[in-house]
């Protein structure tokens, strides 16, 4: 057996095109769906980031601005600037890129965005919603990883997913997610005792622990689903993710490749999250 590849830069397209759909009938009626996006600091992988998500966003009609500040900003400033962006009746979603310089509080920061724009869904507000299965914005990356499985018709009602990952960001948000989707659910983590006596119980196991070859061929059952959150480098400086890719593709039934699997995704969750955000407060 030899996997079915997950492809999301061809699921993240198809995304892309529905939300400029979406966008052009908003624009019709007047209203231009905006992001505005925060970098703090010279990190060379947030300022990539940062600028394929502006880019991502204007090319689906929303406006987006990059908004670039030194590493000596100072907090009180940044939380200025967030408050400005919140009052301002024309900005429907809010990103600050992290990780922040160290002197600033990432909890902060975050919590001083507004719930209403939060399009990276990070806020305790936004958990909260999750948790409870209230409308909110969903984090990216796992959202992304949502409409990977329903891409396949992956049905979870009843099967056993596994989530290696316990992060704010990816693991305990995607637990949640597939838990409102009736999936069996269990989250494994540094602390796992024989993580593969879990792993080969699973019907879908997703990796977001940022540890190359966390996964491997003998701890996958034969046709699992397996979702590759990974962003990590091998020995020659290749990307890859958590997931031995080479060797649990002869074993899983779908798998996701890095890149071209999760990434793509989150992004476009994105632009759905920002759209998202205009289309309720219109």
């Amino acid at each position: 057996m030899t996997a079915q590849l997950i492809d999301g830069n061809a699921l993240a397209h198809k995304i892309r095109a529905e939300v400029a759909h979406r966008t052009a009938a908003l624009k019709a009626r007047g209203v231009q769906p905006a992001l505005s996006v925060i970098l703090v600091g010279d990190d060379p992988a947030s300022d990539v980031y940062t600028r394929h998500k502006v880019k991502d966003s204007t090319e689906t009609g929303l406006a987006a601005t990059l908004e670039r500040y030194p590493a000596t900003m100072t907090q009180a400033d940044l939380l200025a600037r967030i408050r400005t962006l919140n009052a301002d009746a024309a900005v429907h979603g809010i990103l600050v890129q992290l990780p922040l310089p160290r002197h600033m509080d990432t909890h902060k920061v975050i919590e001083t965005i507004s719930p209403a724009k939060d399009v990276d869904g990070f806020h305790i507000a936004s958990a909260g919603a999750l948790l409870v299965g209230q409308p909110g914005f969903w984090p990216c990356t796992p959202f992304g990883c949502m409409k990977m499985l329903e891409s396949i018709g992956c049905e979870l009602r009843g099967k056993h997913a596994v989530v290696i990952g316990r992060s704010n960001i990816v693991g305990k948000p995607m637990a949640l997610m597939l838990l409102q989707k009736n999936a069996t659910v269990t989250i494994c983590h540094s602390a796992t005792a024989d993580l593969g006596a879990i792993t080969r119980q699973a019907d879908v196991i997703v990796a977001a622990v940022g540890k190359r070859n966390v996964l491997t061929a003998d701890m996958v059952k034969p046709g699992a689903v397996v979702i590759d959150v990974g962003m990590n480098r091998n020995d020659q400086g290749k990307l890859c993710g958590d997931v031995d890719f080479e060797g649990v593709r002869q074993v899983a039934g779908w798998i996701t490749p890095v890149p071209g699997g999760v990434g793509p995704m989150t992004r476009a969750m994105l632009l759905v999250n920002t759209l998202e955000a205009a289309e309720r407060v219109t």
